[in-house]
């Protein structure tokens, strides 16, 4: 059982981050904002794949200004991304945003996080403070020599005063790094020093595939640690691919239960039928059922009465045929090409009784 770290929570919207709430899924629209129809679109397919929370680039005041139209046909949390022009931070607050990603040391005079504070404020506006290991200040590279996760935490808590000094605390960290070592430190690190609810996430770690084993690793430790609140797979791809990652990073923590466990053996050679071909249409099939069961598909009769004992359902190959099981019982012998479909429909007889 996995001890959470205690934090502050934060509300976006309708969604609590922080404390003893779940651990929340995020992405971000990768449409241009001011396209509120492509917009509204992509935020209603990330809900459908689970998403909790949508972020949108807001790099000019016509994205802005697109946020309380897109606001009126969503039902997400919408963080609004902001870099460098604290006018635009003011923009989304008076429209509805739900949260804030900024920096403070990048928005110009010290008025203008006053401003953005004061506005987030009065509004019930969180903001996350998101540090980047590629992006430090030039002093803290001239104090440690390189990005590390002593210099990420400094420009974390430089940040944290500049809000606080305003009597600003409805705040959210990130410190993340393109590195997977660096940014657990750095994680680590932060969670004992700060008491705000953190962000999880390995920055441009790239494509689908290479992406999501760097954010598994880096993610999934930190959370099997305790540390992280809300987590975000950042991945050159589909923004759902990313929600999808992110909800399997947090079943395989044991953190969001329900949904279908899919469980299946790796080959060798005493198997004697396709069970790569068999475990990818078992799992197509099973992914979208919204049971809480456990599937198992299994190569041979050494690993699969065993196995399959554990599953809810499961089928076990022989020499060109399988076995078909439920909670550990044989009910019945089915050739090859019969035994995802005999599977399926025992699964969904029983949701019917």
């Amino acid at each position: 059982m996995i001890t959470r770290e205690e934090t502050r929570q934060i509300r976006v919207g309708d969604l609590v981050i922080g404390g003893s709430a779940r651990v929340t899924v995020q992405s971000m629209c990768n449409t241009k904002t001011w396209d509120v129809q492509a917009t509204v679109q992509q935020i209603k397919d990330l809900r459908a794949a689970g998403c909790e929370l949508v972020r949108l680039a807001i790099p000019d005041m016509r994205a802005a200004q697109a946020v309380e139209a897109i606001k009126e046909q969503v039902d997400l949390p919408l963080v609004a991304d902001i870099h460098f022009d604290h006018k635009l931070a003011l923009a989304v607050a008076e429209r509805g945003i739900d949260k804030i990603r900024i920096n403070p040391g990048n928005i110009g005079a010290e008025e203008n996080v006053k401003a953005v504070a004061e506005a987030c404020k009065a509004q019930g506006i969180p903001i996350r403070i998101g540090v980047n290991a590629g992006s430090l200040e030039k002093r803290l590279l001239e104090k440690y020599g390189h990005p590390c996760p002593e210099a990420m935490v400094e420009s974390a808590q430089d940040h944290v005063r500049l809000l606080e000094k305003y009597g600003f605390e409805d705040i959210c960290l990130s410190l993340k790094s393109s590195t997977v070592p660096l940014t657990i430190a750095a994680y680590r690190l932060a969670a004992e020093c700060f008491s705000y609810p953190l962000h999880l996430g390995v920055t441009e770690t790239g494509t689908e595939w290479n992406g999501t084993i760097q954010s598994a690793v880096g993610i999934g430790t930190l959370l099997s640690e305790g540390i992280g609140n809300t987590i975000r797979v950042s991945l050159t791809a589909d923004p759902v691919k990313e929600v999808s990652a992110g909800i399997a990073i947090l079943k395989a923590a044991g953190l969001r239960p329900g949904g279908v466990k899919f469980v299946s053996c790796p080959t060798c050679g005493r198997t004697e039928i396709d069970l790569i071909g068999l475990a990818k249409q078992v799992e197509n099939r099973v992914r979208d059922l919204n049971r809480d069961i456990t599937v198992a598909v299994m190569g041979c009769v050494v690993n699969g009465p065993g196995e399959a004992r554990e599953a809810d359902y499961g089928i076990a190959g022989g020499k060109d045929k399988g076995l078909l099981f439920k909670k550990g019982q044989v009910l019945g012998t089915y050739p090859y090409e019969r035994l995802c479909e005999a599977l399926m429909d025992l699964i969904e007889k029983d949701a019917e009784e």
